[in-house]
C-alpha cells in the first residue's frame, strides 16, 4: 500500500500542469461551449415542441 502511494506521488511530480493563463483559457472555452450547446438544444426542443403542437392541433 505504501509503495502504491509512493508511485502515485512520483507520477504526480511528472505531470505537466497547465499555467494560470492556459487554465483560464480552457475554463472559458468549456463554459462557452456548455452555454452554446445548452442554448442550441433549448432552441431545438422549443422548435420540436411547437411543431408537435402544430401537427396535433392543440395550443
Amino acid at each position: 500500500m505504501v509503495n502504491f502511494f509512493r508511485n502515485v506521488a512520483s507520477e504526480m511530480r511528472k505531470v505537466s500542469w497547465p499555467k494560470r493563463k492556459e487554465l483560464t483559457r480552457y475554463t472559458i472555452t468549456v463554459i462557452t461551449t456548455v452555454i452554446f450547446v445548452a442554448v442550441f438544444f433549448a432552441v431545438i426542443d422549443l422548435g420540436i415542441s411547437e411543431l408537435m403542437r402544430f401537427i396535433i392541433g392543440t395550443k
